[in-house]
């Protein structure tokens, strides 16, 4: 969230508006700034509702009532505009356990990666277990994306640390976890593991939790619920937006190219860019940035539909949060391919959809869209 020209690699056929029979369902509005939205393994008439600045709501789809789960705004920084609270997973074992995992950066702004406990229909924000802790160098390119994969362990994505052009140069120094892509094991009563097939345990210089690395800001990942493949959306720089897609296997220790490559270019900044890193991840889709139908400035990643609207099945689906469209493609052989155009078939009867953070998957493959002006809507047949 900041918060490609037609990409060179894509089979690309002129980009149209989707002729597919398919809508926008609202279900519920008057969230405050919205920024994720989940459904949690137990039963489809709940969803859970992010609020940036620090609550968590669960809502009913089919009514639109609301309800305040959790609310810890007091320890959550919105003085940066990409702050406050936003992720959570569910715990693979929720119906069981009732945990679940928050990432919020706090007053110090420090992300934090927490752990809470649902039982009887409530959260017990004094219960909180802070299961990892570690410093932002800026108020932006905090990334927030955490998820669990298929392999039961927590995966957690951040970007860069901020500023611009990573001044730092976080993402590729694997002796930090800004700009990469962490996994670690929460199955234990208390704290983490990590796990011991992690690519870089044994490098004395190297964090052992990092999974993957050379990110700038992963806005929104998400793992194929059909065949654990990991789908990325990375925020550009100045230029050019992403999207990366990879197996599960070929997470361990993959490079994406950050602060080197942009997009599928060299950095343009002067002294920044640099020659592709050997074994680097190409993007499998990229745009350039501009307001016009095809371009954005702010990719927000999404999903590999596998819900019920047979026109999408099979499809990759994302948007671009600051113009605000809505896309989707084939991938075929690592590239993008059929490349459909959906923001005037998914804009609602009433109003506009203005901004999107964030999309969210249901227990059937349904997915869900939020709007950052405070309504969550589901894509359906029309």
């Amino acid at each position: 969230m900041r918060h490609k020209i037609i990409p060179l690699t894509i089979t690309f056929s002129l980009i149209a508006l989707s002729s597919a029979e398919i809508a926008s369902k609202k279900i519920a509005d008057g969230f405050q700034r919205p920024v994720w939205v989940g459904m949690p393994n137990l039963t489809a008439r709940q969803l859970w509702v992010i609020e940036q600045h620090g609550v968590v709501s669960s809502v009913d789809p089919s009514s639109g009532n609301k309800e305040i789960l959790l609310d810890i705004h007091n320890q959550v920084s919105r003085a940066g505009n990409e702050e406050g609270m936003l992720g959570l997973a569910f715990s693979p074992d929720f119906t069981k356990s009732g945990r679940f995992y928050i990432n919020y950066v706090d007053k110090e702004h420090h992300t934090c990666i927490s752990r809470f406990t649902w039982k009887d229909g409530k959260v017990e924000a004094k219960d909180e277990e802070i299961i990892l802790r570690f410093k932002q160098d800026f108020q932006n390119h905090n990334g927030g994306w955490i998820g669990f994969g298929p392999d039961k362990m927590l995966y957690i994505a951040n970007g860069d640390g901020g500023s611009g052009n990573d001044p730092n140069k976080r993402a590729q120094d694997l002796g930090s976890f800004l700009g990469k892509i962490l996994r670690i094991n929460v199955a234990p009563e208390k704290g983490y593991e990590v796990p011991q097939d992690n690519p870089f345990v044994k490098k004395s210089d190297a964090k052992p939790e990092i999974w993957a690395y050379g990110v700038r800001n992963p806005w929104r990942c998400s793992f194929d619920k059909t065949t654990g493949d990991f789908w990325i959306g990375d925020v550009g720089q100045n230029a050019w937006e992403e999207i990366d897609h990879i197996t599960h296997k070929e997470g361990f220790g993959a490079n994406f190219g950050w602060r080197l490559r942009e997009g599928d270019i060299e950095t343009p900044a002067k002294g920044v860019g640099g020659e592709k890193p050997k074994g680097s991840i190409e993007p499998v889709y990229v745009y350039k940035h501009g307001m016009a139908p095809s371009e954005g400035l702010s990719v927000t990643g999404g999903y590999l539909y596998r819900g019920p609207v047979k026109e999408l099945q099979g499809r990759y689906i994302f948007a671009d949060y600051q113009n605000p469209r809505i896309w989707s493609f084939v991938e075929k052989n690592g590239k993008a391919t059929d490349f459909k155009d959906h923001t005037e078939s998914l804009q609602p009867e009433k109003g506009k959809i203005k901004q999107i953070p964030s999309f969210g998957e249901g227990l059937d493959g349904s997915l869900f869209l939020v709007d950052h002006s405070g309504s969550i809507y589901q894509i359906i047949e029309k």
